[in-house]
């Protein structure tokens, strides 16, 4: 596996694509932006998924879950830095607050509960 290749800003040539695929570009816009082969674009994002740890990737089994534009747009940034989509940071933080058994900590509305 060759060493990462800094690209526009970001720490990888898959950080790039994964930040440029979050806001919506396709594969053909991402590939002239970053002066590679559509072909490689494509590689790059499955070599991601098929080595992501395990804790970011999905079992395959689950439902939809619809979220508001504007939430997605907040948590842009958040990804971008981390080089996944809003929507898998998104899904990472619901994991990551389930499984640490913090939802009560996290919507503090333990007084509304109680009454």
């Amino acid at each position: 596996m060759s060493s990462a290749k800094p690209t526009l800003g970001y720490p990888s040539r898959t950080a790039a694509i994964a930040a440029f695929r979050a806001e919506g570009m396709e594969t053909n816009a991402i590939a002239q932006r970053i002066g590679i082969a559509p072909s490689t674009v494509s590689a790059l994002e499955c070599s991601v998924r098929r080595f992501a740890p395990k804790s970011q990737r999905s079992d395959g089994v689950g439902r939809t879950v619809h979220l508001p534009i504007g939430l997605l747009q907040r948590l842009a940034p958040h990804a971008r830095r981390r080089g996944l989509t809003r929507e898998t940071l998104a899904w990472m933080i619901v994991d990551a607050v389930a499984e640490s058994d913090l939802v009560d900590a996290v919507l503090d509305d333990a007084e509304e509960l109680a009454s």
